[in-house]
């Protein structure tokens, strides 16, 4: 109980209400043991038919897709090379497919979760409902890790208990930390300008936008979207 009585007084005040915590009523697992997760088998799929991120079995060992890429060999014909991680142990491996090739493909779950915080390399999950606890790699957002912060609803894909890759929301509301003022005696007025968020990127923005402003960023290019 201690454990769990220390998380709950770092978050916020409206992640308390949201939750609804309060020592006599609610206690968090000292361990957070994985839910029992009914792992759907796959289903048989030509390979021309697999993307980046599905979920393979091959020869007894379950991968999931990092890179694929359609190849032409002339009068070879046509083949699939894919970029794959093993689930089990994080080695990637290269392996061609034929287009018409049978591979099963294995379903994944996916649910939401609440980000409590991170810390050097790690984001703190709870998912809301059970008030299960997580802890991943931020490597598992990618670039995107950037954007995380307290009370962000993040969505994980799961293989049998096991986090496979995060994601944070499309769009995020950012505070402009610094940005470039407009050059006196400078007519033509540019199209955009660089400006620091406060999570440390930097974006480009109107030139009309100034340090202090709340802008939305689509966080899969970096892209200012409005305000």
């Amino acid at each position: 109980m201690k454990k769990g009585v220390q998380l709950v007084k770092r978050l916020s005040p409206s992640l308390s209400t949201i939750f609804n915590f309060n020592s006599a009523t609610h206690s968090l697992p000292t361990t957070s043991p994985w839910w029992s997760a009914a792992q759907h088998r796959g289903v048989k799929v030509n390979a021309i038919h697999l993307r980046t991120g599905n979920v393979i079995e091959k020869s007894g060992r379950i991968y999931q897709i990092v890179e694929s890429e359609h190849k032409q060999r002339g009068r070879g014909g046509a083949l699939m090379q894919m970029e794959l991680r093993d689930v089990d142990n994080g080695n990637k491996v290269s392996l061609r497919f034929g287009p018409e090739e049978t591979v099963e493909r294995v379903f994944v779950e996916e649910k939401s979760f609440t980000c409590l915080y991170t810390e050097n390399s790690t984001a703190f999950l709870i998912e809301p409902e059970t008030f299960d606890q997580l802890q991943v790699p931020l490597d598992l957002f990618g670039k995107s890790a950037a954007y995380l912060k307290e009370e962000m609803k993040v969505r994980l894909q799961l293989y049998d208990g096991r986090p496979l890759t995060a994601a944070v929301p499309k769009r995020v509301t950012c505070t402009i930390k610094e940005t470039q003022t407009p050059m006196k005696g400078v007519s033509a007025t540019p199209r955009y300008k660089k400006a620091l968020l406060d999570n440390g990127l930097t974006v480009q923005v109107p030139p009309y936008l100034d340090t202090g402003e709340e802008i939305i960023i689509n966080t899969e290019d970096d892209s200012y979207l409005g305000r």
